[in-house]
């Protein structure tokens, strides 16, 4: 019985492990205000820019909480988020290459904190992007944060 109990228990854990996959979306409205509390009645915090990428921690109402790029907590208004995927470069000095290889040719650097668009991802480590003036590329992904 105590087995049985603790298998079934390993399992949820197991599930619950991989319902926890980060969920990821971006400021769609500019400027969006993160607040200390799921209202607008709490203490202001940050004016997120557009595109900015915020990981979903959980929704309340018309409320989500949502981690930054630095870790940071706070509470969004649901409607400022879009579906538009976007991440920030968190490498001093990322390398935008014309396929996902080490060896392909640079198309073009991004500093940190620049914000690029997230065309595909994939389990290979690097992903394709897009800046804002056009060009696109593949970075690592571990160069980059909201994926």
């Amino acid at each position: 019985m105590k087995i049985a109990v603790l298998a079934i228990c390993l399992g949820l854990m197991a599930q619950a492990g991989v319902a926890q996959a980060a969920d990821f979306k971006s400021v769609a409205a500019a400027p969006a205000i993160l607040y200390d509390a799921p209202s607008v009645r709490g203490t202001k915090l940050f004016v997120a820019p557009r595109n900015m990428p915020l990981e979903v921690i959980l929704s309340y109402g018309n409320w989500t909480k949502v981690r930054d790029s630095s870790g940071d907590l706070s509470w969004i208004e649901a409607s400022m988020l879009g579906e538009q995927r976007w991440v920030v470069v968190t490498a001093a000095n990322a390398k935008i290459r014309a396929s996902a290889d080490e060896t392909a040719s640079v198309v073009f650097s991004a500093d940190k904190n620049v914000l690029l668009e997230l065309q595909a991802s994939d389990a290979s480590g690097w992903i394709k992007v897009r800046h804002r003036d056009g060009q696109s590329g593949y970075v690592k992904a571990s160069e980059v944060w909201g994926e």
